[in-house]
């Protein structure tokens, strides 16, 4: 099973690699507008705080001593812990999310693949199960940052409340997109304040900040390493990534405001991966110096990372809701929230308890990018390469987003 999986990734990686290059080759100049278009900055906090999700904050201090062990994980070897986990989440892995934004905004409509009945059903069983999966690494890492209650390894009662309260929160805001903004330029904001407050509180002076992040040189050294799995952990990664691209692609394609594809692409290869580089040098500072983050450090951290769960799992309900039609509209606010609560806390239970993984969600969306590329193929080729504008409905009018609701 697994040596399947591993050749099931890899394969999906080279596809959307190459198709990454093809779309930015083909329409290279074209300018890319979403349905309700934002400015860059707007756009961009979306699309940070959407496409990561609580793992940003709670994995790296966890995953430093791991690549850091030559003996037991010598498959790292090859470069320095800081690279392996800028590897894991910055640069070239933003080509997926450019991938799915610019198919969802500009071939799409043109071609309504995921209107398929069955591609619309699969493709939201992947969202909401996707959710759910956010939702259990949540609650899993929540006894790592606050000892103080419990025994610092068991999940006890309070973190269900604490996740459940949370899932509450997020169904609630996913009911008005006038939240979506609020939620993203304040969830980026969050983190922005969290940076300047670890670094602060280390002390790191310019010199220790430049040396430290420039040991993320050792990922582009070796960026052809990180295009199929170096290991299972890896793998496990790579899936996650997956499963978030489709759904993530599509949410935040309604929000692109008019850059060029070639643009669209440096953007998100290059702006997301700046805040990363800061946050995991800093927190690799705090690693290498062994400096605690007990106490207020890691209040601060779980509370962006409530911040960045209920943004994302805003984002996502928000997404498969107006798939499926099942919107607050429809059942009235207080259903619309008691529903999306009981099927995600139930699926968040069964992620946590393993009878559920996220590799098995990765691999759906690898064959659903696979049968796109077919079906355009084989039924919407000459439609989907005379392609020479963003579809004319989509103009650029930042006052959308106020009106829409």
């Amino acid at each position: 099973m697994a040596t399947f999986l591993s050749m099931v990734i890899s394969f999906g990686i080279v596809m959307a690699l190459g198709l990454v290059v093809f779309c930015t080759v083909k329409w290279w100049n074209m300018r890319v507008i979403g349905v309700t278009p934002v400015p860059l900055f707007t756009f961009m906090a979306i699309l940070f705080t959407s496409g990561l999700d609580v793992g940003l904050i709670m994995f790296p201090l966890g995953e430093f001593p791991t690549y850091a062990d030559k003996a037991n994980a010598a498959e790292y070897g090859f470069t320095n812990p800081l690279a392996i986990e800028f590897g894991f989440w910055g640069f070239l892995i933003w080509g997926f999310y450019f991938l799915t934004s610019f198919y969802f905004c500009v071939i799409e409509p043109r071609v309504k693949f995921f209107e398929i009945p069955f591609v619309k059903i699969l493709n939201n069983i992947v969202i909401i199960g996707t959710c759910a999966f956010t939702a259990s690494l949540f609650l899993i890492y929540l006894p790592f940052y606050i000892p103080e209650i419990g025994d610092g390894e068991s999940v006890v009662a309070t973190f269900y409340v604490i996740v459940f309260c949370v899932i509450l929160a997020a169904a609630y805001s996913s009911t008005d997109i006038k939240f979506v903004r609020v939620l993203s330029v304040g969830s980026t904001l969050l983190f922005g304040a969290l940076i300047a407050l670890m670094w602060i509180n280390a002390r790191i002076g310019v010199a220790e900040m430049g040396s430290t992040i420039g040991l993320i040189g050792g990922y582009f050294e070796n960026l052809h390493k990180f295009i199929i799995p170096i290991n299972d952990y890896h793998e496990f990664y790579l899936f996650w990534w997956f499963a978030w691209s489709i759904m993530i692609g599509q949410f935040t394609s309604r929000f692109v405001g008019g850059m060029k594809t070639q643009h669209l692409l440096a953007a998100l290869l290059i702006i997301p991966s700046i805040p990363l580089a800061i946050w995991f040098s800093i927190l690799y500072f705090y690693y290498s110096k062994g400096i605690e983050t007990a106490g207020l450090l890691n209040g601060a951290m779980i509370l962006v990372g409530i911040t960045f769960v209920i943004n994302s799992l805003d984002s996502l309900i928000r997404l498969y809701s107006d798939n499926l039609s099942l919107t607050p509209a429809r059942f009235g606010k207080p259903i619309y929230v008691a529903g999306n609560v009981a099927v995600l806390f139930g699926l968040t239970l069964l992620f946590q308890s393993q009878w559920l993984q996220i590799q098995w969600i990765g691999a759906v969306v690898v064959g659903i990018y696979l049968a796109c590329v077919v079906f355009i193929l084989m039924t919407r080729r000459t439609d989907v390469l005379g392609i020479s504008a963003s579809p004319p409905e989509n103009t650029l009018d930042y006052s959308k987003i106020r009106a829409t609701h």
